[in-house]
């Protein structure tokens, strides 16, 4: 009996683990939009390793820390308390995440989650649908982005929609 209670509370132990990692990386997912809706922009390349990659199709890549925190402050903006055109290309940019799927693989771990987005970009609002595709890694005990992918389905003006053929107006 109690060789099966220890098996049992091996097996428990380790789920638990499996459980704490996963609620882990979700929780840098979260962290990441939250610095995106809240313009903490210069606090996302804290969430990556010193050779954390980015690749954004037509937005743009990056490699490093400083690249990435130079890419994120390249979008970002507000508008001027004057009431003009936003000095940067994007701002009051809010995202929402659906289905985070995580793969956990020891201290390696891979997954995606669908975005929904409503960004201003060059003084328009926009509608945007994408996939992020990841790849974590735990250093020091702390889950990290190692890579970062975004596929977009659409990128569009909200006054188009995307019922055309012409999909990712947003970034040109």
């Amino acid at each position: 009996m109690a060789t099966d209670l220890e098996a049992r509370v091996r097996e428990l132990e380790a789920k638990v683990l499996e459980l704490s990692e996963r609620d882990a990386i979700r929780d840098l997912r979260f962290r990441y939009h939250e610095c995106i809706n809240e313009a903490k922009m210069a606090d996302i390349s804290d969430l990556f390793t010193e050779d954390g990659e980015l690749e954004f199709g037509h937005l743009g890549n990056a490699k490093g820390r400083e690249q990435i925190n130079s890419f994120f402050s390249g979008l970002a903006g507000t508008p001027s308390k004057t009431g003009e055109p936003p000095r940067r290309r994007l701002y009051r940019v809010k995202q929402f995440i659906h289905n985070h799927v995580i793969r956990l693989h020891g201290d390696t771990a891979d997954g995606y989650a669908y975005l929904e987005a409503k960004p201003v970009y060059n003084g328009e609002s926009y509608v945007v649908a994408a996939r992020y595709d990841d790849e974590y890694v735990k250093q020091n005990g702390h889950w990290m982005f190692r890579k970062m992918k975004l596929t977009p389905y659409f990128m569009v003006p909200l006054k188009e929609g995307w019922a055309g053929d012409d999909l990712l107006q947003m970034g040109r």
